[in-house]
Parts: C-alpha cells; sequence; structure tokens
C-alpha cells in the first residue's frame, strides 16, 4: 500500500530501515534538589550552556550554570512529581521555537505552545531562541519610517524600520499605551508583529488580546505570553522566543515590529536565576552580564540588505523607572543598547498632557534618517517653535510681563500643546500628519480657542480622508488642498518662495 512519503508511517519506515545494531553510550543524570525553578542536577560530564534537559518525569529544563560536580538547570516544564532523585538525559539540542505564518494571530508561551485553546501552530519550520545577531556586512542603513500614528512621535521621535527604540517611565503613565498603538498603526502595511509579555498579570494579558481583536490586529500579530505566575525560566526566555519568531519573517524580507513589554520584569527574572544558582551579585545584586543580557537580544534587531533579504526588525523596548529616576542601573544599560528614548513624564501626565511624552529628554537617533523630507521639513518649523515655548513658559513662571510679541508666541506655544494631545486607540495617518503640520506652521489654527482644537483636528482629518495628495507633494499643493478646510474666515496666505 502506498504511503506519503512525509507521512508519520513513511517516516517510522525511514527510520527502521536506517537502524542498526551498535554499542551505544549514553549519559544520564539524576536530580539532586529542585525548587524555586531551578533543578541542581548531578551526573552529566558533557552537558553544555543552553542544553535541553529532558527529566524522566515529563519535566524539561536548559543548562543555566556549569558547576564542579553538578549543574544548575533552569526549569521551563515542570511536573508535580519532579523530585530529587528523577533522572535526567541529554538531548543535544538547543532550545527552538515554531515559527512561520501559522503563528499569525495566535497566543503562545515562549516555547512555542499554544495558549489560546486552539491546536498546536503547524509550523514545518523552527528557529532557535539564542542566535547571534546578523553581522555587519548583512545590514543595511536604516532608511524607510515605521509609522506609529501618534502625533508627537511621528513628528518629533520618528522610529525607522530596523531601529531599536525605548519607551521609559513610571508605571501607568501609558507606556504599553504607545506600543499597542503601534501595533494598531500596522493594519494594512504590510508589517508582522511580535507583543511579548513579560510577567504580567492575566487581566493585562485579557485587556490587551481584547484590543488588539476589537481593533482587526491579531490578523498580522502573534502574542508571546510568559505571566506572572510562570516559572522564572520562561520569564526568561520570553523575549528570545518574541525575538526568534520575528526573525524568521526578517530573514524571508519581511518588515515586523517587536514590542518587549517590559524589560525591567525580565531583568528581575534574570536576576533570580542568577541568585538562585549562586552567581556572585552585581550592582542592585544583578550579575554582572546583565548589559550582555539585553545587548545580545536588542542587537539582532536590525534592517537587512536587499542581498539578505532585505526585511527589517523594529524592537520597542519598554522600560520601568521608579520616581521619574532615569539614572537607575537598568534603564541607563538600556538606554546606551537602544538608539533612542520616549521619556514619559508623571507632571506631564498629572496636568492632562496625553500622550505625557518629554520631547526634552526624547530621542531618536536614527530615526530623522528616515524621515519623510516632507515631514521632517514641517516638523523641524514645529519643533523648534515647541522648544521656544517651553522655556518661554518656565519664564513666565516668575511673574515677568512680557510684550505683545511673547505673549502672541506664548499663545501659539499653547495652541500646539493642544494640538499634540491625543486620545488611546486613535492612530492617524502620516497624510494627516502632513495636514496638520502645514496648517499650524502657516497659522491656520491662530484664531481659534485652544476648546476648538479636537473638533477642528476631527474636521482636518476627514478632509484628508477625502483628498488625493501624497506626502511627495509641494506645501504649495497642501496649502491649496486646504482651500476646502479653513479653519479661520479669511483665505488661506500662500506662502513667499
Amino acid at each position: 500500500m502506498p504511503t506519503d512519503a512525509g507521512s508519520p508511517l513513511a517516516r517510522l519506515r525511514s527510520r527502521l530501515d536506517d537502524y542498526r545494531f551498535d554499542l551505544r553510550i549514553e549519559e544520564q543524570g539524576s536530580v539532586v534538589s529542585v525548587g524555586d525553578g531551578i533543578a541542581w542536577v548531578r551526573g552529566l560530564p558533557s552537558a553544555a550552556i543552553n542544553e535541553l534537559l529532558d527529566f524522566n518525569d515529563g519535566s524539561r529544563g536548559i543548562v543555566f550554570h556549569l558547576g564542579a560536580g553538578v549543574l544548575g538547570a533552569v526549569l521551563i516544564h515542570q511536573s508535580g512529581l519532579l523530585t530529587a532523585g528523577t533522572l535526567v538525559n541529554l538531548t543535544g539540542r538547543q532550545l527552538n521555537i515554531p515559527v512561520g505564518d501559522a503563528l499569525l494571530g495566535r497566543i503562545v508561551d515562549p516555547v512555542g505552545l499554544p495558549l489560546d485553546s486552539g491546536e498546536p501552530p503547524e509550523c514545518p519550520d523552527a528557529g532557535p531562541l539564542e542566535r547571534p545577531s546578523p553581522p555587519l556586512i548583512q545590514r543595511d542603513f536604516v532608511r524607510r519610517p515605521l509609522y506609529t500614528g501618534i502625533k508627537i512621535i511621528d513628528a518629533m521621535i520618528p522610529i525607522g524600520m530596523g531601529q531599536r527604540q525605548l519607551i521609559i517611565g513610571d508605571q501607568a503613565l501609558g507606556r504599553s499605551a504607545i506600543a499597542i498603538d503601534a501595533v494598531i498603526n500596522q493594519r494594512g502595511r504590510d508589517v508582522y508583529c511580535i507583543y511579548v509579555l513579560i510577567g504580567q498579570k492575566r487581566s493585562a494579558v485579557v485587556n490587551l488580546i481584547e484590543t488588539l481583536k476589537r481593533h482587526d490586529a491579531m490578523d498580522y500579530t502573534t502574542i508571546v505570553v510568559a505571566e506572572a505566575t510562570a516559572l522564572p525560566g520562561l520569564q526568561y526566555l520570553a523575549p528570545f522566543a518574541g525575538c526568534a519568531i520575528a526573525e524568521y519573517w526578517m530573514r524571508a524580507g519581511k518588515d515586523t515590529l517587536v514590542v518587549f513589554d517590559d524589560l525591567s520584569i525580565h531583568a528581575r527574572a534574570y536576576r533570580e536565576l542568577s541568585l538562585l544558582l549562586r552567581r556572585p551579585p552585581g550592582r542592585e545584586a544583578y550579575p554582572g552580564d546583565i548589559f550582555f543580557l539585553h545587548a545580545r537580544l536588542l542587537e539582532r534587531a536590525t534592517c537587512l540588505a536587499p542581498a539578505h533579504g532585505g526585511g527589517s526588525m523594529t524592537a520597542l523596548a519598554i522600560v520601568e523607572t521608579q520616581q521619574g529616576e532615569i539614572a537607575s542601573y537598568i534603564p541607563t544599560n538600556l538606554i546606551s543598547i537602544t538608539d533612542g528614548q520616549i521619556y514619559l513624564d508623571a507632571n506631564l501626565f498629572a496636568a492632562g498632557f496625553r500622550p505625557a511624552i518629554d520631547v526634552t529628554r526624547s530621542v531618536s537617533r536614527i530615526g530623522g534618517k528616515a524621515q519623510h523630507r516632507r515631514i521632517k521639513e514641517e516638523a523641524g518649523r514645529m519643533k523648534l517653535d515647541y522648544l521656544q515655548f517651553l522655556d518661554l513658559e518656565a519664564f513666565t513662571r516668575f511673574g515677568a510681563r512680557l510684550e505683545a510679541s511673547m505673549q502672541k508666541k506664548l499663545q501659539r506655544g499653547q495652541l500646539l500643546r493642544e494640538l499634540l494631545k491625543q486620545d488611546r486607540l486613535k492612530p492617524h495617518t502620516e497624510r494627516f500628519l502632513l495636514a496638520w503640520l502645514v496648517a499650524f506652521n502657516h497659522g491656520l489654527f491662530e484664531d481659534h480657542t485652544d476648546t476648538d482644537v479636537p473638533e477642528l483636528l476631527d474636521n482636518l482629518a476627514a478632509h484628508c480622508a477625502g483628498c488625493d495628495l501624497s506626502l511627495d507633494n509641494t506645501r504649495d499643493d497642501w496649502l491649496a488642498a486646504l482651500q476646502g478646510w479653513l479653519p479661520r474666515r479669511h483665505p488661506v496666505d500662500t506662502p513667499g518662495p
């Protein structure tokens, strides 16, 4: 009876045909002690770092520490039967995760097991969780923008495809909201998104899933979850799993966006594992290689040259600060690794400025090279006005009397601050971004008060939806198109040369 060459029966027959009686020597160890997600094993002298171990009770672990006579293994699956004396076998393999298009729309754990009550994803390929970053010869310059749909970011702190951008701030200031908006804004842009949740509460996981489903973002998104109750080993592996999934698409020529939410919890999980494995502690009890941990993760985000697929992996790494202390250990490490940071300020949040991004502390070191030249030109003029306004506003707090010209600049800056505000889950198109920048730079909002801004922006968004101009059109073309949307009584003044 003929059988398919790829069927299980055919594979079994092939293995039986190739079987030969021979002497086999295998190493077998035993568990000395187990607890807190760590197993100490004796009797495996050939074990290598990051090698996968199989326990006879069904548990699995990864070699994480090589000691004299014993090794420390981080458990990634622990059954209730794992005790001292359980036999352990080497596998000779590194940990891989299934990768491929079958993961789109799925929710998986860091080893690829489904968490959405569905069948395991049928992925013929597997990607290693640990892999060296692409060498310099395979990389290309960051040239193309990745639009988040958030006005203040796309205008002042632009992000390019292949960039590593940090989102930094205290808890409950909207760090995750920025990342979620960026994922939602990739709908229809042929960008695959991977959202990695590290040590988050189950309620936060459910809210994220419902939000992405409500905005039809799950079709191009994979969620990797290691929630707060998961083993420390799974929390440690979660960002590497998300990176491996994105890396497969990047090498296939796709553009990807990876969100690590958040790396502060990841660093704490790594510290916990290191202390349990009796590694020497360093500053704030973190091990000495904590910098290398995040560097080898984030260095895998890049833009590949056309000869090597031409894909890109953009990383948005979220990190938490305490009381706004940006100079603490983990934040400063990540700032030195990434290509810029988006800093959220508690005072701005309390004052009602949302998203609470402090542009004076935020920077994008390479995103400006990927920004469209028309947006870059208009945003440069606007940013200068905004920074001058912030200095002027700080000066007026001393009660100084201002000239009429200075008072007009102050009012213009207050209007700009209202224009930069934006509600959650309402990303804007880049055409709308250029339209309101042109309108502001040419004074089209100046006859209106701050309370008129939301209605004016809504009308402008509707006007842009019916406009056939592109970003490559000139400023005069956009000013002519804005004749149909007049936020003041007199006509648009066409600027001189």
